[in-house]
C-alpha cells in the first residue's frame, strides 16, 4: 500500500498536488490571434492551437478533460464554430494535452489525426508505456500520419514532424502564416523534457534515448520563426501575450528561440541519460 501510494503522488494521482496542478492549468485566458491564422485557444497553463480556414479549422491539442467546455467557448469568443472544425491534431498522448479531445471530437465532428506510436494510448486513454498510472477519456484515431506528412486543409497545409522521446508517438507541427504581408514559419513542437521517462532498461519503450536524439537532429534541421509549444510557461508565453497585446503584432516572432530551447533540452537529457545510466549500473 506504502508503495501505491508513492507511484500515486509521484504521478500527480494522490493528495492535493493534482487538484493544484488542474486548477493552474485549467486557469482561464482569453483567446486570441497570434499571427495570421493562427490563434490560441488553451488556457492559461496548457496551450491549445487553432488553425482557421475558410473550408474548416484546425484544432491542435484538448488540455485536460476540464479544458474542452473552455477551449469551445475560447473558439466561439474569436467568432468561429466549434462545429466547424474539421481535423483534430496531437503533440502527445498525456492526459494533460489530450484528456479533452473526446469532448471536443463529439462537440465539433472533427476527425483525429495522429501517430501510429500514440494511437494505443489514445484509444485506451491510458498512458500504458510509461510508469504513469493516470488515465483520460479515451478517443478514437481516425487516420495515422506519418513523419513529413502533410495535413490539408483548404489552403491550409501543415506538416506532421514525428519527434518521439516524451512519447513513443510525440508529433510537432509546422506550418507558414502570413502576418502584414510577411510569411512566418511557425513550429509547435512537442515537449522536448525527459520528465518521468525511463531512458534505460525499459522494456516497454527501450527505443527511448534514441528517439530522443533522434527528435534533437530533426528539429535542429528546421527553422521557426515562431515557436510555440504545449506547457504556456516554456516558451515565455504571458511575457509574449503581453506584448502582442500592447500592439506588436510580431509579439511571438523569436527566430533564435528554437535553436535555444534544444541546446536547453540536449543538455537536461544528456544529464538525466547519464544519472539514469549511472542508476542502472549500481
Amino acid at each position: 500500500m506504502t508503495r501505491l501510494l508513492l507511484i500515486l503522488a509521484l504521478f500527480g494521482l494522490a493528495g492535493a498536488a493534482p487538484a493544484q496542478d488542474r486548477a493552474e492549468y485549467n486557469r482561464p485566458v482569453a483567446p486570441f490571434r497570434i499571427a495570421g491564422n493562427l490563434y490560441y485557444v488553451g488556457t492559461a497553463g496548457i496551450a491549445s492551437y487553432l488553425i482557421t480556414d475558410p473550408d474548416g479549422h484546425v484544432l491542435i491539442d484538448g488540455a485536460t478533460r476540464e479544458s474542452a467546455d473552455q477551449i469551445a467557448a475560447n473558439i466561439r469568443a474569436l467568432g468561429f464554430r466549434i462545429e466547424d472544425v474539421r481535423l483534430l491534431l496531437q503533440t502527445h498522448a498525456h492526459w494533460d494535452h489530450v484528456g479533452g479531445l473526446a469532448a471536443l471530437k463529439r462537440a465539433s465532428g472533427a476527425r483525429l489525426l495522429a501517430s501510429d506510436g500514440d494511437r494505443e494510448t489514445l484509444e485506451s486513454g491510458r498512458t500504458n508505456y510509461r510508469d504513469d498510472v493516470g488515465t483520460f477519456p479515451p478517443v478514437a484515431v481516425d487516420a495515422v500520419i506519418g513523419d513529413g506528412e502533410i495535413v490539408r486543409l483548404g489552403d491550409t497545409a501543415i506538416t506532421a514532424r514525428l519527434t518521439p522521446g516524451h512519447t513513443k508517438g510525440g508529433t510537432s507541427y509546422t506550418l507558414t502564416v502570413t502576418e502584414r504581408g510577411r510569411p512566418l514559419d511557425v513550429l509547435i513542437a512537442c515537449s522536448l523534457t525527459v520528465a518521468n521517462q525511463r531512458l534505460v532498461g525499459d522494456p516497454l519503450y527501450p527505443d527511448a534515448a534514441r528517439d530522443f536524439e533522434t527528435t534533437f537532429t530533426r528539429l535542429a534541421a528546421l527553422h521557426a520563426d515562431i515557436f510555440l509549444a504545449g506547457h504556456t510557461d516554456s516558451f515565455r508565453f504571458e511575457r509574449k501575450r503581453a506584448r502582442l497585446l500592447a500592439g506588436n503584432r510580431f509579439a511571438f516572432v523569436a527566430p533564435a528561440e528554437l535553436t535555444a530551447q534544444l541546446a536547453r533540452a540536449r543538455a537536461a537529457f544528456a544529464q538525466e541519460l547519464a544519472r539514469q545510466r549511472s542508476a542502472a549500473a549500481d
